[in-house]
């Protein structure tokens, strides 16, 4: 459970990168008022994002899905809900995921039918 910890807390230090910006010319009141808005966890875009891949592409190649869920599960925790906006984007990450997954468990292919 330590080592847990300390990769959340590891996450949790780099999402600072994504949520950096050059403040330069900004007077005080600008910079405290972009440093409260709440922010998209990086973590969950990029959770969301992949679970499209992995619905769209999942039932050929399983390793879209099962790569998003492992990403999903360690970065669920790095979740702020006072910074952050909300944890959707894992969730629907996850849905489509577990669906790509579920589609190449029992065979099942996008058909396009025009």
């Amino acid at each position: 459970m330590g080592v847990f910890k300390k990769v959340v807390t590891f996450l949790n230090r780099f999402k600072q990168v994504f949520y950096s910006y050059d403040d330069e010319g900004f007077s005080a009141a600008e910079k405290e008022y972009i440093d409260n808005i709440k922010n998209a966890n990086p973590y969950g875009i990029f959770v969301l994002i992949f679970g499209g891949i992995s619905f769209a592409f999942g039932p050929q190649y399983v390793i879209f899905p099962v790569i998003t869920l492992t990403v999903a599960i360690l970065t669920i925790w790095t979740f702020d809900k006072e910074k952050e906006d909300n944890p959707w984007t894992f969730f629907l990450g996850t849905v489509l995921s577990l669906t790509g997954l579920y589609m190449h468990i029992v065979g099942a292919i996008h058909v396009l039918i025009l």
